[in-house]
């Protein structure tokens, strides 16, 4: 999966929303239920990690994309759950699909 980079792509397009649901549930806890801080702690660093390595893939793929589908991709990383709903149409598209003779660092 971390072979290329479109598999680092997928891997972290998931990640990013598991992180996201964590720092949402979080913030939940802390605002509605107790006030206690720990989940946006934990979760806060983990997101803004994974998020910063979703938008560096997003990039590392830029020369296989147009413009639009680039821009789309780095949006797709602000709102909860915008990554997997464009990294499932980005495959349905076509756009994930991998190249003959591809190596690690594409």
């Amino acid at each position: 999966m971390f072979s290329s980079a479109v598999g680092r792509f997928r891997l972290l397009a998931l990640a990013e929303a598991v992180s996201w649901a964590g720092l949402l549930i979080g913030m939940f806890f802390k605002y509605v239920v107790v006030g206690n801080e720990i989940g946006v702690k934990v979760f806060g660093p983990i997101h803004g990690a994974i998020f910063v390595g979703y938008v560096l893939v997003t990039l590392m793929l830029a020369h296989r994309w147009d413009r639009k589908t680039l821009i789309l991709g780095l949006v797709a990383s602000i709102p909860p759950f915008g990554t997997v709903v464009f990294e499932r149409w980005a495959n349905k598209t076509g756009r994930l699909e991998e190249v003959e003779g591809q190596t690690a660092n594409d």
